[in-house]
């Protein structure tokens, strides 16, 4: 078999529309969200916001973002905040592209983010306003291009007033009005996604990517079905948004998704353990999507008897692999849930497979089932097409991937070969099941973000002490993998260290701290320092990072680190 593809019937995917139209119209072929179940909950306080309150703030800040800052279709705009009830309701792409921020981001990959995506606005949540204020300065955006979501210090503007300065004066704006087929290229958002090269890529998403990859998942989860049981995402149902919008799995699949189906999403900022069971329990709480740390916590936290989870009827976990041990476990923990695996990237816009609705438990080791639409092939190493059950790297095709890389010519075609995304993933299909085997790019994934070695490696070697490094990832329990640095010390610092152990251990926690001093918490070596002679290298001069990613996996057994 050359390509593998279920046979279910997708339904048609409107290609003329906007996200905003597609989520907030009543459209034929989808579940009716009952007038009493709200949209969002806020986490915190229990706010609830209706229908008509989304419809009339987004409406209300577009009319405002344009009368100020003539923002329009092409422009760009960054959102940096913790997941916020605000975020989903900015309103700035019903006009424009957004560009989702880490909130945990320094000043200078901000900037990085900012100039890569050209962003117009920056939209940031109080906790976030020195990064912007200093990124914004270094890109040439004044301090009037910043936007608070609530009211904060200085004299910044806030989403509160422009929402009522919108709603008060005539419509200046004419909503994006797609021809047909338009919404296949319209911007939507520009997402970063980490590469070998080092430095994050945009990745341009169109409203159709988004809208389709929702249809897909709804074909796939049977939402329309109307027999018993047999719809696993019914409205009314409350889905926990624990997982950062900014990153593509929750803002696509917890997101847009779970408010596609009718339910409510519950909007959590930050992820504390006892707070997320207190949340689930008080919201008695229906569907969670996870990563592998956090089911891990479910598993192993003895606080967790304290409370009664069999209301939750639906756990997925993604953005990284999840042992089937870990599943029988959670198992037990979530005894009415059906549990399983998805998998998906950026550049797919989101989900490519997933377990399949009528499960209790997903396959042991299967990423899950392919989407309806997506088209998948196996590629062995010498081109040739792999059979069903043989290994090679995945490519995939269908409507919900993204368009390119913005502005980077030599990584798009790199990636997006005659309408197939390769995933640099080393897979196993069966029965049109998708098993990760390993991971061909150098990628390493930390509580399912992306880490590129080459990014770490390019900041440890502006040390002094440094003369050459390699990154790899080790396992670690917890968070996936970990970032574990090979350093070769310079001349200078071999001599004053000599053999002295104390010496060496302070050589290490000073490189340590020269990459917590510049990185999101997630990219610090948490996997450590080790020294070593030399960085094994092929005739070119190519690091043969497989070589020490086996030497660790030999020196080190898997480790339990809390970054």
């Amino acid at each position: 078999m050359a390509t593998f593809q279920v046979d279910t019937l997708l339904p048609h995917i409107p290609d003329d529309l906007t996200i905003p139209q597609f989520m907030l119209r009543e459209m034929s072929g989808r579940p009716v969200r009952p007038r009493n179940v709200p949209f969002f909950i806020e986490d915190g306080t229990g706010r609830q916001v209706t229908y008509e309150e989304v419809h009339h703030r987004t409406s209300s800040l577009a009319n405002a973002l344009s009368l100020r800052w003539h923002v329009g279709y092409g422009d760009v705009v960054c959102i940096m905040s913790p997941n916020n009830i605000t975020c989903p309701l900015s309103g700035q792409y019903k006009l424009s592209g957004e560009s989702p921020s880490n909130p945990s981001y320094n000043t200078e990959e901000l900037v990085y983010q900012l100039l890569t995506t050209n962003a117009k606005l920056i939209v940031a949540h109080p906790q976030c306003l020195s990064t912007a204020a200093a990124a914004a300065k270094v890109v040439g955006l004044s301090q009037t291009s910043i936007i608070l979501l609530s009211r904060g210090a200085g004299d910044y503007a806030n989403v509160e007033e422009l929402v009522s300065f919108g709603a008060g004066r005539p419509e200046n704006y004419k909503p994006v009005r797609l021809q047909p087929g338009e919404g296949r290229s319209a911007l939507a958002f520009l997402a970063l996604s980490s590469g070998t090269t080092g430095k994050p890529k945009a990745v341009v998403i169109s409203h159709f990517n988004v809208i389709a990859n929702v249809i897909q998942m709804g074909a796939h989860y049977h939402v329309n079905d109307p027999a018993p049981n047999k719809c696993r995402t019914p409205p009314g149902d409350i889905a926990m948004a624990v997982l950062p919008m900014f990153h593509i799995y929750g803002l696509v699949v917890n997101t847009h998704f779970s408010l596609f189906c009718g339910m409510v999403v519950l909007v959590v900022p930050k992820f504390n353990f006892q707070k997320f069971l207190d949340s689930i329990v008080r919201y008695r709480v229906t569907h969670l999507h996870l990563v592998p740390p956090q089911i891990l916590l479910l598993c192993k936290q003895r606080i967790v008897k304290n409370y009664d989870l069999s209301h939750v009827k639906y756990c997925m976990s993604g953005a990284a692999p999840l042992g089937g041990e870990l599943m029988r476990q959670v198992s037990e923990i979530l005894p009415n849930a059906s549990i399983g695996q998805g998998y998906g990237m950026t550049e797919t816009c989101t989900t490519v497979a997933a377990f399949v609705a009528d499960a209790r438990l997903g396959r042991i080791g299967s990423a899950g089932r392919l989407m309806p639409g997506t088209v998948a092939k196996v590629v062995k190493g010498d081109g040739t097409l792999a059979k069903e059950g043989e290994e090679g790297e995945l490519w995939v095709k269908g409507p919900s991937m993204s368009l390119c890389y913005l502005n980077n010519a030599v990584s798009t075609a790199e990636t997006y070969v005659d309408g197939w995304v390769r995933t640099g993933d080393e897979v196993i299909i069966k029965d049109h099941e998708v098993y990760v085997v390993d991971r061909l790019k150098e990628i390493m994934k930390v509580r399912g973000f992306q880490v590129a070695p080459a990014e770490l490696e390019a900041h440890i070697l502006l040390h002094p002490d440094v003369a050459d490094v390699c990154v790899v990832g080790i396992a670690d329990e917890y968070n996936g993998e970990v970032p574990l640095a090979y350093i070769v010390p310079s001349v200078k610092a071999l001599k004053a260290i000599g053999k002295d152990p104390v010496r060496h251990l302070d050589l290490k926690q000073t490189i340590r701290k020269h990459v917590s001093d510049a990185k999101v918490k997630y990219k610090h070596l948490a996997g450590g320092v080790e020294f070593i002679d030399a960085i094994p290298k092929n005739p070119s001069g190519k690091i043969l990072r497989r070589v020490l990613r086996e030497r660790a996996r030999q020196d080190r057994k898997p480790i339990q680190s809390r970054l």
